[in-house]
């Protein structure tokens, strides 16, 4: 046996062995015949027979041939992959036409020196078709050049086993890359799986959950779980005060805008490389999280490079979107929930209001349910008053705070002016509205409504918290609604006590009608232990109205009221006791003080009125050692007086005697 069939024998021997390793049964080589026809679309097919020649030279280089011959492999199309590179050069660069040549008849081609006598120096070349198993779809060609001077007719055979051996080979390789790529494609199929499953439990616990801070802290714990290594945060920019500290309100610096405030105003995904101290070689990520009405926060991830490569970017993306639906859906319910309580909470209020009609309890009632609806640390009411252009403190639970202020003074006057509620996060940043009721308080936080009465604002509702950031939107949209139903109450209060006073004044005079003067003429009398009253009469009233007409007397009659009114105490109750005569008690004043009082008025009359009138003036008094005390024999006694007065030549002042007792 020659040298040629050793080698032909020894590498048929190997492409079987190959061969039964690539192909161990009819059924193994099934599934690679059924891709015949498209195994060129294959995206690694370069890759594959690249790696079969280096493998397949690899384990023929005991053979004589595989070291003499030079050995190249190009695609199906001829194009270069792997070889000698002396192929390419002359005398080998006319293979090109070879190569052509056998792909267009799909056989074996050989290419030998034309003259025998250059067989020392020159070579012959082979191109090689490889073929598939079924020998009919060709996968690439291969290469041979051999010196011509060791060429005989067993170096056939032996490029022949040797192509063979390259053939299987090359589908060992296939074998392999489809393999793997099925595995691929299996590991991929169940990491989708798996995340899927991992989407479905997080959606569920998600959907099941109706409270905020649930969701938020669920897709939290999610993320950790999935990602132990990242540092994830929630910055909300919803008026929510969570108790996680993963959770942060989202702010808009004015000096820029940092990765997560751009995500959150486009609504995408952002991603970028750390900066600053501490950020080196780390990766942040902003995922906006929204809902069908719009985008309520941003997750801000912060990782290592690294992991970036190995992160499921659209299966957090889902997570993301998944608790943006479940947020707003909690939101919803949530926010459902607020409207029933501030329903009831106004139902409540409003019919607790309205069981009183004065003005006084409605306002520290109403100061009392402020505090306990809001939680808040102290509550101010005022009201404007026009008289004296201020605003009053009408109740108030702050210690040393003024009875009023300037109807233009801090954040009340600000309210009363601008006829709109205001809400202060932090009054240690403001530096436009100064407030005592901040500053004694040593509150941060404030919301205020104007107090609105028949459609005319007439004073303002102040709320306060040490804390800054305390109140919500809830809570400033909440107050507003509370304050219009207070002030339909203090409407009511204030129309009723008008009611009152108009009831028991007289429109002329706007003094006391004789009524309301006896009623308190008889409290005192039970509580008190001496009392005066002064009967006034006009003189000559009567030729008053004869001389000026009806019209001037009324006027005579309303500037006798008012003097009388302002010689007198706060304490005093001045009345109309009919026709042109008038009245005052004086409480806890002798008879003796009481005509140091008419004198003032009597005097006052004659000097200031126009035309000038004068007055009679009789004066009785009680005391709690008298036989008989009522009301009755108190004015007896006045009038009495009044009608000596009278008949002693009128313009002076007379004192019940004890003949009039």
């Amino acid at each position: 046996m020659s040298e040629h069939q050793r080698e032909t024998t020894k590498h048929q021997s190997l492409f079987q062995t190959n061969t039964e390793l690539a192909f161990p049964s009819e059924s193994a080589t099934s599934w690679l015949q059924e891709i015949d026809l498209s195994i060129h679309d294959l995206p690694y097919v370069d890759h594959v027979i690249q790696e079969a020649f280096l493998q397949w030279r690899t384990e023929g280089q005991a053979l004589t041939l595989s070291g003499q011959a030079l050995w190249a492999v190009t695609d199906y199309e001829g194009r270069w992959i792997e070889g000698d590179e002396a192929l390419l050069a002359e005398p080998f660069c006319g293979l090109t036409g070879e190569i052509g040549r056998c792909l267009e008849s799909g056989e074996q081609v050989w290419v030998h020196p034309d003259d025998p006598a250059d067989r020392g120096s020159s070579w012959v070349t082979t191109v090689i078709p490889v073929f598939t198993r079924r020998d009919h779809a060709l996968v690439c060609l291969l290469v041979c050049g051999i010196p011509a001077r060791f060429f005989d007719e067993g170096i056939r055979d032996t490029v022949a086993a040797m192509a063979l051996h390259y053939r299987s080979c090359l589908y060992k390789s296939f074998k392999f890359a489809l393999v793997s790529d099925i595995l691929k494609v299996q590991e991929s199929t169940e990491r989708e799986a798996n995340r899927r499953s991992i989407l479905f439990q997080i959606m569920q616990r998600m959907h099941d959950q109706i409270d905020v801070e649930t969701v938020l802290t669920e897709v939290l714990d999610s993320l950790e779980v999935l990602y132990p290594t990242i540092r994830a945060r929630l910055l909300m920019s919803q008026d929510h005060q969570s108790r996680n500290p993963r959770v942060e309100p989202l702010v808009f610096h004015p000096w820029g805008e940092d990765i997560c405030v751009r995500s959150f105003m486009d609504g995408r995904l952002m991603m970028q490389d750390g900066s600053g101290e501490g950020m080196e070689g780390q990766t942040e990520i902003a995922i906006p999280l929204g809902g069908k009405q719009g985008v309520y926060g941003v997750l801000h991830l912060v990782m290592s490079r690294e992991l970036r490569e190995d992160l499921d970017l659209q299966l957090i993306s889902m997570v993301v979107d998944t608790a943006g639906n479940a947020f707003e859906n909690a939101k919803l319910y949530e926010q459902s929930n607020l409207l029933i309580h501030e329903l009831r909470l106004i139902n409540e209020l409003t019919h607790r209001l309205n069981q009183s009609l004065k003005l006084g309890d409605i306002y520290k009632f109403a100061s009392e349910e402020m505090l306990d609806i809001f939680q808040a640390d102290y509550c101010c009411f005022l009201q404007y008053n026009e008289e004296r252009d201020v605003l009053e403190v009408m109740a108030s639970n702050v210690p040393g705070l003024a009875p009023s202020f300037d109807a233009e003074y801090g954040f009340g006057g600000l309210v009363f002016h601008k006829k709109e509620p205001v809400i202060l996060s932090d009054y240690s940043l403001n530096g436009k509205v100064p407030s005592k009721l901040m500053e004694i308080t040593h509150s941060q936080s404030l919301i205020a409504s104007p107090l609105t009465v028949n459609g005319k604002v007439m004073g303002a509702i102040l709320l306060t918290h040490r804390s800054p950031h305390y109140f919500s939107y809830d809570n400033y949209r909440l107050l507003q609604t509370l304050s219009s139903h207070i002030g339909l109450s203090v409407s009511n209060a204030l129309l009723h006590a008008e009611l009152r006073r108009m009831a028991n004044r007289d429109m002329l005079t706007d003094m006391y009608a004789r009524h309301y003067l006896d009623k308190m003429i008889q409290q005192y009398q039970v509580s008190d232990f001496c009392g005066s009253l002064i009967v006034v009469d006009i003189d000559e009233f009567k030729q008053v109205n004869d001389t000026y007409g009806h019209q001037k007397g009324d006027d005579i009659l309303r500037q006798v009221s008012d003097i009388v009114k302002s010689s007198i105490r706060e304490e005093d109750v001045p009345a109309r006791w009919g026709g042109e005569e008038l009245a005052v008690y004086m409480p806890q004043l002798g008879v003796h003080q009481a005509v140091k009082v008419a004198e003032v008025i009597r005097s006052r009359v004659a000097r200031e009125t126009s035309p000038s009138v004068t007055i009679s003036s009789g004066i009785a008094e009680w005391c709690w050692t008298d036989p008989q005390v009522s009301v009755d024999s108190l004015f007896y006694r006045a009038d009495m007086a009044l009608y000596r007065a009278k008949n002693s030549g009128r313009n002076q002042i007379q004192m019940e005697n004890m003949n009039d007792m």
